[in-house]
């Protein structure tokens, strides 16, 4: 039985952080489903493409068209029976519309409700636009990242904050209030910021800031390149190395295997570290990258290969533990995909059957809170649902 199986979402988000936390609460074992607008008005919502988030799998599908007095009380019934209700609109647009936490309360007082949005749902940036890469810059974490060719903050090649400061902040935080929930039997609004969870991530260089008054950046600090030790080097065949070799004892293994157990006195000596990394990255261009993993990876050196995502996908590693798994899609027919992999997931399932596009489940959800069929057949006929 997975962890959170008896529990119900209403997702009425479809794409960035909402997503992500509802992808993860559904790989758990809750029962997800996504509500999204009717096409038959023309109501827009940014549709993700059919392998993203998970392709759908452990969700179900409904639109509900939420202008209506009736398409808000069929959200206001489907509220009744959820445990979750996870939006993402720009603050106080989903009070406006109708579907707010203090209307929605009023319905289900043990609700957990949680807004998702970029930087909160007050303060003087709230009703910004944006998207990963301006969370990363408002919370300082791109400023503390390396730099491109042309000295600017180099973009990471993740959604950093969708994924851990919006998605999995998310998710954590509507646990805890399900958890607080068996306490005092009471719901709980949540106001997740991304930039908030973005904060969190760079709480080692924030709270030593407030602390010291000393800044981070590029190449200032241990975590940012300021030493030999911690860094990434280029290899012959073009390929490249990942070196974390913080503890004296990996470092001194890694100079005895490079040939230059010298160096190992001088790991932490400021004065040397332009030495240091010229040395390195001399050496790591003597041979190729699989080569010096080969020689290096299982010897406590604290070395990885910087590895492509095709080359991720077809790691020994994370085979071994069952990291990927199948699903089929109608139209564009088998294809792999990531298992679920957080910790206490089964990740041995049988291969994920994904939806048509346009698909719905909507009889199924409104059979199951209490709409009795004459009911879903008006609210189909009349363009409330479909």
């Amino acid at each position: 039985m997975s962890f959170l199986q008896g529990f119900k979402v209403l997702d009425l988000a479809s794409v960035g952080p909402a997503a992500r936390a509802s992808r993860i609460l559904a790989d758990y074992g809750m029962a997800v489903i996504k509500v999204a607008p009717v096409s038959r008005k023309g109501q827009k919502q940014t549709e993700p493409v059919y392998h993203a988030y998970g392709a759908g799998r452990g969700t179900r599908r409904i639109r509900v068209d939420l202008e209506s007095a009736e398409g808000r009380d069929t959200v206001y019934r489907l509220a009744r029976a959820s445990d979750v209700l996870i939006e993402s609109f720009r603050p106080g647009v989903a009070q406006r519309i109708g579907v707010g936490y203090e209307q929605l309360r009023t319905h289900n007082p043990r609700i957990v409700y949680c807004s998702t949005s970029g930087y909160g749902q007050h303060g003087p940036c709230a009703q910004w636009a944006g998207h990963d890469i301006n969370y990363l810059a408002m919370g300082g974490f791109l400023a503390c990242s390396g730099r491109d060719a042309a000295g600017r903050p180099a973009i990471p090649g993740a959604t950093v904050a969708d994924s851990a400061g919006g998605g999995m902040h998310a998710a954590l935080a509507i646990v805890a209030a399900l958890v607080n929930r068996l306490r005092c039997d009471e719901g709980a609004y949540l106001d997740v910021a991304i930039t908030d969870g973005v904060l969190n991530l760079m709480s080692l260089h924030v709270d030593e800031y407030l602390a010291t008054g000393v800044e981070t950046g590029p190449g200032s600090a241990l975590l940012t390149g300021k030493y030999a030790c911690y860094g990434v080097y280029a290899t012959r065949d073009g390929g490249a190395l990942a070196v974390g070799a913080i503890e004296t004892r990996f470092f001194a293994n890694l100079c005895r295997l490079l040939g230059v157990d010298a160096l190992a006195a001088a790991q932490y000596d400021d004065a040397r570290q332009d030495e240091l990394k010229a040395i390195f990255s001399e050496k790591f261009l003597a041979r190729d990258r699989d080569a010096w993993t080969e020689l290096l990876a299982g010897e406590n050196t604290c070395v990885t290969p910087v590895l492509g995502v095709a080359e991720v996908a077809a790691n020994a590693h994370f085979a071994a533990r069952g990291s990927f798994v199948e699903a089929r899609h109608p139209v564009h027919g088998a294809f792999r995909q990531l298992a679920p992999v957080l910790a206490g997931n089964a990740r041995e399932c049988q291969p994920h059957q994904v939806a048509a596009a346009g698909a719905t489940d909507t009889d199924a959800v409104l059979g199951e809170a209490g709409f009795d069929a004459t009911e879903i057949a008006r609210l189909r006929r009349d363009g409330v649902v479909e």
